[in-house]
């Protein structure tokens, strides 16, 4: 358990506040040819898009607003807005009930969507596609109790395992079961299970209702920093023979460490991670998307003050899902940048 330092957890915090407000300068400063023609994109209105992000603590909808106003600032002949959202699998709900156009994903549940597994059981949704793996999400156990060191200690606690079937939900499922400690759907637990969303967790863990809280999401997180500025915060990590064994039995997490400078940890917390993507309706046509995808990797070059995790977008990681079939219009993005990814 590594306990995090509320000095850096204050500095973080302030960096992803920032990060909200800088999009508006990134995209500004650089041209005034680039502002003209905003200006005028504004005017004439772009394709209007809903981006269903994550909740308001969570890097999800930090992130999506940052991305959609740059998309929308820029010459792209988009118009996209951000909405909070209530988990992956509601934002595939939302894809699927048109209330959405565009969505933030966990890598695995895109799966058991598109495989009609797991949450999606019985009730496969494939008309939806890829466009970008943007970065990984790591699962973070988090508690304010120092007794809680490993795992293990979770045991008759009272634990925030994510909102009802949601993709942190079956991450907890995947993790504790390789401890074996039983969350099942059937209520059969060997602690007291919570469903929350990040925020509710750490307003929980700062009133002393819940003992640790799972969270997935890229480090560092809002609702993580947020709870270190008030109260001592540690971090659970999780050990290599039990990483390993979850690997082989669940080949979509992948082994991750977060650096002790993230949180200012007493050391390197290690866990593991999935992937953030994000995902459209097959109805969107392949010249939005298209032009939705060059926007990402633009930002990346010319507004990357604007939020950390532009640092993580690297273009063959984004080409990398081979669960789900990317949009054409991604498709031929990263076709010009001589990458082939599927897309029937």
């Amino acid at each position: 358990m590594k306990k995090i330092k509320t000095i850096i957890a204050v500095a973080c915090a302030g960096v992803l506040a920032a990060a909200l407000v800088g999009c508006g300068g990134g995209a500004a400063s650089s041209s005034s040819s680039a502002s003209s023609s905003a200006s005028a994109q504004a005017q004439a209105g772009g394709e209007k898009l809903r981006f269903v992000t994550g909740g308001e603590s969570g890097t999800y909808y930090a992130y999506g607003n940052v991305l959609g106003q740059y998309a929308t600032n820029g010459d792209y002949g988009l118009d996209i807005t951000a909405l909070s959202g209530n988990g992956s699998k509601a934002n595939i709900e939302a894809l699927e009930d048109g209330d959405a156009d565009i969505a933030f994903c966990q890598s695995d549940v895109l799966a058991y969507a598109y495989d009609g597994t797991n949450i999606f059981e019985g009730a496969p949704y494939k008309d939806f596609s890829v466009v970008a793996d943007l970065y990984q999400e790591q699962v973070q156990i988090v508690t304010c109790d120092p007794n809680i060191k490993t795992v293990e200690d979770l045991r008759g606690k009272t634990v925030s395992v994510g909102a009802a079937n949601s993709g942190v939900y079956f991450n907890a499922v995947d993790i504790l079961g390789v401890y074996g400690i039983t969350l099942t759907t059937d209520g059969s637990t060997d602690f007291t299970p919570v469903y929350q969303s990040f925020g509710d967790s750490a307003d929980s863990l700062k009133d002393g209702k819940i003992d640790a809280a799972f969270i997935v999401a890229g480090a560092p997180t809002t609702a993580i920093t947020d709870l270190s500025t008030t109260k001592e915060t540690y971090l659970v990590s999780l050990d290599q023979q039990h990483i390993d064994q979850l690997l082989q039995s669940n080949p979509y997490y992948s082994e991750a460490v977060i650096p002790a400078d993230t949180y200012g940890t007493e050391g390197p917390v290690t866990t593991v991670s999935v992937g953030a993507v994000i995902i459209v309706n097959n109805s969107v046509s392949e010249d939005v998307v298209y032009n939705l995808t060059k926007s990402l990797f633009d930002g990346k070059d010319n507004n990357s003050d604007a939020h950390a995790k532009y640092d993580e977008l690297v273009l063959e990681d984004a080409a990398a899902i081979t669960s789900v079939p990317y949009h054409p219009g991604a498709a031929k993005y990263y076709q010009e940048q001589d990458i082939t990814v599927d897309s029937e």
